[in-house]
């Protein structure tokens, strides 16, 4: 898994419009710059705001880049319960579920 990376592209689309027109016009070569599993790739294209959320992409960036996707507050909040359903505890980062 490489959260990093996936932050990384997240935060240039939330900040640069360039970026954003790239992603829109050649998403899979905008994307196959960023060391991405298929699975993170996926999430980023469908979007999978859920999913993201899982994967442990940090609240400010998923909050900016769910926004830019078209996602009122209240469906953001709603896609990332239905990905702790669908995917299961947060994996990796911040909010991570750690068990002891």
């Amino acid at each position: 898994m490489s959260l990093y990376y996936v932050q990384k592209a997240l935060y240039q689309l939330n900040r640069d419009p360039r970026a954003k027109l790239r992603f829109e016009s050649e998403r899979d070569a905008w994307l196959s710059e960023y060391e991405l599993t298929d699975e993170e790739r996926r999430a980023i294209s469908e979007p999978d705001i859920g999913l993201l959320y899982v994967l442990g992409v940090n609240g400010q960036i998923l909050m900016h880049y769910a926004a830019m996707c078209g996602y009122e507050w209240n469906a953001y909040l709603d896609a990332m319960r239905q990905g702790l359903r669908e995917h299961g505890p947060v994996r990796e980062g911040l909010y991570a579920t750690v068990w002891e």
